[in-house]
């Protein structure tokens, strides 16, 4: 059974997000993923000036007569959602957690998807795959997504993007667009993510929160990591110690952001305390721009 509070929870994530979708983003996500590949259509007669290459020669040879195939753009699509759920995401320094931010991304991306007409699924990892669910069409479908994206409890506590990559890889047939949303703490994925970026459409998600990247100066503090337990005593009270965290955590940025330049993947960053409206719009505008 379905508590009531996670009903009211998904209702609202679907009246928030639908808005958004129907609204701000419109035929945004349909122009961004139009469909690149192409499907047989139908044959016709040949007409002079067509192409040779595409002549039908065994509906050629029963009629007598030379018929050419024509191929259409491929327009259903399906939208893999891969997204992180490991311990890290629970941390959030402002209105929401880094998790929160990546259900409300995943849930406009996925409504974007069934007005377009394709297909959704959803694989929720860390450091093992936890849930998978097949791609379907259906706002039905879309609200059992977003439900166990509330719901699920992982069992591991780490991050292990190039297993759950690995996973999708083995999982999908036919190309695919794949939405990996993370906060990539993680390391030793290139590899895959490499070959689902030759297989796949393949957009990486950076979910961040801005507490994350400077220390607050409140004196001695204890800092966890969430995912190996480590724990280490900080004095944030040291203007030369907060510097130095500053500085590595830029520098950790940068080399993320190089890291995906130099594989040629797309990429959207967003924070927990600024909304991801205006990241997600600059991205579609620029992919229909390279297109």
């Amino acid at each position: 059974m379905i508590s009531k509070e996670i009903l009211q929870k998904v209702r609202k994530i679907e009246i928030r997000t639908k808005g958004m979708v129907n609204n701000i983003l419109g035929g945004e996500y349909q122009s961004a993923f139009k469909g690149r590949g192409m499907e047989f259509s139908e044959v016709r007669e040949y007409n002079y000036g067509d192409d040779i290459r595409q002549i039908d020669w065994n509906v050629t040879a029963r009629t007598g007569d030379p018929f050419i195939k024509q191929f259409e753009e491929e327009r259903e699509q399906t939208l893999m959602l891969c997204v992180d759920i490991s311990a890290s995401g629970i941390f959030g320094s402002h209105n929401q957690s880094k998790r929160e931010l990546s259900i409300e991304i995943c849930a406009v991306l996925a409504f974007s998807a069934i007005k377009n007409g394709d297909k959704v699924g959803l694989v929720l990892f860390s450091d093992e795959i936890e849930k998978v669910i097949p791609p379907k069409k259906g706002r039905k479908h879309v609200l059992r997504l977003i439900r166990e994206l509330l719901t699920n409890e992982p069992q591991g506590t780490g991050t292990d993007v190039s297993g759950a990559l690995s996973y999708v890889n083995r999982l999908l047939n036919r190309r695919a667009i794949v939405i990996l949303a993370s906060d990539f703490q993680d390391e030793g994925y290139d590899k895959q993510m490499k070959i689902t970026s030759q297989k796949h459409d393949l957009v990486n998600i950076l979910i961040n929160d801005e507490l994350e990247d400077e220390l607050p100066d409140l004196g001695l503090i204890p800092l966890r990591d969430a995912e190996t337990g480590e724990e280490v005593l900080v004095d944030s009270s040291s203007e030369a110690i907060r510097k130095k965290y500053k500085k590595q955590r830029k520098a950790l940025k940068n080399e993320l952001r190089d890291q995906f330049l130099r594989m040629k993947i797309d990429t959207i960053e967003l924070n927990t305390n600024t909304s991801y409206v205006r990241p997600l719009m600059s991205f579609f505008r620029r992919r229909v721009h390279r297109y």
